[in-house]
């Protein structure tokens, strides 16, 4: 994650024309004060409602599969690791909310793990949508699993799947954990990925394109592809669960919807500066600015689906709604048998104290 640092400009299309050509435009700094003052107020804003909604949210999650110890359906378990994912990346925001405001005084090793896991996470929680998705796909149609690559899709090979999945994020995550580093910027310190000259330009770019590829739009498709065909599953159930039917059909709606809504922009913007860093279209100070804002306004907004997550994605695990009725159940249980418990303590007590007061009355006279 980069806030916005100083760059220099060059204008070569002015050296055919030199009616526009002027020196004092041939090389510039693109000055940032204004992209940085911006960002020390809305990240922090952002990212501290982001950490406490999030953190409730999937805390709840995983404290509700810790009390019941029990996973039933592949769903639960991949809704449990999207869960823990989005913990660890929403663990980061304090960090990036300190660099917005006062720069990087952590030291690069801290900045090499938390960048590492901010690209990490934030990769596996979007894989782990297309799982769920898949999953929800194939548990309406359970014919489909013994063709092929839906033989992975059984509970026996649920933990070798999301090994794939954190595998696979944690290649993506490599680079951040070798090339981030901390540089001296003239305004401040900034924890930024640092890449070899000889290669900058084409593994940043390449790294980027990677990423929109496997963190959206084979997630994007995957959605869009099952929970298309959950859909039309659903239309042909018959009319007396029509109000079920169209229940579970807006919810797969708002599912998609949420997520397009979320992580296009971001990833529109994370393209738009791929092909920049290759092909250098932004020459424009004014441009460049408002590149960056639209980076740390669409970045946020996809922040967000972390704490959205617990709220969609359980909507679509029956077990765990059973799982949240019975802890619910078992503390409303263990509430009254300890209300009880104290109000029987507290009638001992008193008969007690009251015995001891005829005594000591008896006593007396």
């Amino acid at each position: 994650m980069e806030i916005s640092e100083e760059h220099y400009y060059d204008y070569p299309e002015y050296e055919n024309n030199s009616s526009n050509f002027s020196y004092d435009d041939y090389q510039t700094i693109c000055e940032k004060g204004d992209v940085r003052s911006f960002a020390r107020i809305f990240l922090p804003a952002v990212f501290g409602l982001s950490l406490v909604l999030g953190l409730a949210g999937n805390a709840l999650v995983v404290a509700v599969y810790a009390y019941c110890k029990q996973l039933k359906t592949m769903t639960d378990t991949f809704i449990l690791h999207l869960a823990v994912a989005d913990l660890l990346l929403l663990l980061t925001l304090p960090f990036w909310a300190a660099d917005a405001v006062h720069g990087w005084n952590l030291g690069v090793t801290v900045c090499k793990l938390v960048s590492a896991l901010y690209t990490i996470n934030f990769t596996c929680s979007m894989m782990l949508l297309a799982h769920i998705s898949m999953d929800q796909y194939l548990s309406l149609r359970p014919e489909a699993r013994n063709r092929g690559l839906a033989r992975a899709f059984q509970k026996k090979h649920c933990g070798k799947l999301c090994l794939v999945v954190w595998t696979v994020a944690f290649c993506l995550g490599v680079p951040d954990l070798v090339f981030s580093t901390v540089k001296e910027l003239p305004h401040k310190k900034s924890c930024i990925a640092m890449y070899p000259s000889d290669m900058a330009l084409r593994a940043k770019a390449s790294l980027e394109v990677v990423e929109i590829v496997i963190g959206f739009l084979l997630p994007l498709l995957v959605m869009l592809f099952c929970y298309t065909c959950v859909g039309r599953a659903l239309l042909k159930l018959p009319q007396e669960r029509r109000w079920r039917k169209w229940r579970s059909i807006r919810v797969l709606l708002v599912m998609v919807g949420v997520f397009v809504v979320t992580q296009l922009p971001y990833n529109v913007v994370k393209f738009c500066r791929a092909v920049d860093i290759v092909y250098m279209f932004v020459t424009h100070c004014g441009v460049s600015k408002e590149l960056d804002r639209a980076t740390q306004i669409t970045e946020s907004l996809a922040l967000t689906h972390c704490c959205l997550n617990p709220v969609l994605y359980t909507c679509v695990g029956s077990s765990f709604r059973q799982h949240v009725l019975k802890c619910a159940k078992d503390f409303g249980d263990r509430g009254r048998r300890l209300a009880h418990a104290r109000e029987q303590q507290e009638v001992d007590i008193s008969l007690n104290s009251h015995s001891q007061s005829q005594d000591t009355s008896t006593f007396s006279i």
